[in-house]
């Protein structure tokens, strides 16, 4: 058993990593901001230890990780991933401040292995697969912020010799995704047997189910005596279009509406290439995605099927969006 620290539980992935890590039996210690959603860790905050912290406060964050003495760290507090968080100044306390406070927080105190989140969008656009070699050029402000935390992570590791690494993670879905994204969309839209407003069918994402990522962290953190600051991209290494992903939909909830392609205008971040080159943590850590697209997309089906409240809680999102 390892004492886990995790922040960024109460979002997406965090919020199975920790239900991960309890399943295999480890103390898990969620880290929260004040005010944050309860909503994704309801169910399991009985089983896990609560600390409410700005990870801005350095001196708050320290005393409390000294105390906790966690002997694995698993950071996936962000702001600025979705398209509703566009405050700039947020973006750099959660995702440069937060991490350099953690990350030295948890220096003083020790730990066995500091498992970073950063994100494909650090590259920017590329026509190929990138790999973590590879020049970044961050195109937004989230991604700035980002390949910022992921630089100090790696120079902090190397320049005293500390077991942190990072993971840049693809387009993860699964249960508990942000209920505005594609696959819950989808999803929502196809138990009533239509479509949602849809982009450019061309748009591409590598698609890397949750189970997997968590696997990853797992990983990384359980063969920590790899070198100091390695990045590792997490992705399929297979990219799909949004018509491919439209026509596996389609046929696994027999969905008959036809898609209107263009209904909804495209993003700034939209491409026509966006795959991981995933050769180092295949060759070095021994990962392997376990899903295929239509494998993790069933899954996240049946979750939603067997879980009603979840549900009615992404149906009375989409219409609190729909009235804004």
């Amino acid at each position: 058993m390892k004492r886990a620290l995790v922040t960024g539980a109460t979002g997406f992935v965090g919020a199975n990593l920790a239900r991960r890590l309890l399943r295999e039996g480890h103390e898990v210690h969620l880290l929260l901001r004040c005010g944050y959603a309860p909503w994704r860790i309801e169910a399991i905050r009985d089983d896990v230890r609560l600390h409410e912290v700005d990870l801005g406060d350095g001196e708050a964050l320290a005393g409390l990780v000294a105390g906790i003495r966690p002997d694995w760290v698993f950071h996936l507090a962000a702001h600025g991933a979705y398209s509703s968080q566009t405050d700039l100044h947020q973006m750099v306390q959660t995702n440069f401040v937060g991490t350099l406070n953690l990350v030295e927080a948890c220096l003083k105190a020790g730990f066995d292995a500091f498992v970073n989140t950063g994100s494909s969008s650090e590259y920017g656009f590329k026509d190929h697969a990138p790999s973590e070699e590879e020049l970044i050029e961050p195109n937004s402000h989230y991604a700035v912020t980002k390949a910022s935390a992921t630089l100090f992570c790696r120079h902090a590791a190397q320049s005293r010799n500390a077991p942190l690494t990072t993971l840049r993670l693809y387009s993860v879905y699964g249960p508990f995704e942000e209920p505005t994204r594609l696959i819950p969309t989808l999803i929502m839209h196809g138990l009533s047997g239509g479509l949602p407003p849809l982009v450019n069918p061309s748009i591409v994402r590598d698609y890397v189910y949750v189970e997997d990522v968590s696997d990853a962290y797992l990983l990384a953190a359980g063969r920590a005596g790899r070198a100091p600051g390695a990045v590792y991209n997490v992705g399929t290494g297979t990219q799909t279009s949004l018509r491919q992903v439209v026509a596996m939909a389609r046929r696994v909830m027999d969905i008959a509406a036809e898609p209107k392609w263009g209904s909804m205008p495209d993003r700034q971040w939209d491409t026509g290439t966006w795959v991981a080159d995933n050769r180092r943590i295949v060759s070095e850590l021994g990962w392997q995605p376990r899903y295929t697209l239509e494998h993790g997309f069933r899954a996240t089906v049946g979750w939603f099927l067997d879980n009603p409240s979840m549900r009615d809680y992404y149906g009375a999102r989409r219409k609190e969006r729909a009235q804004t």
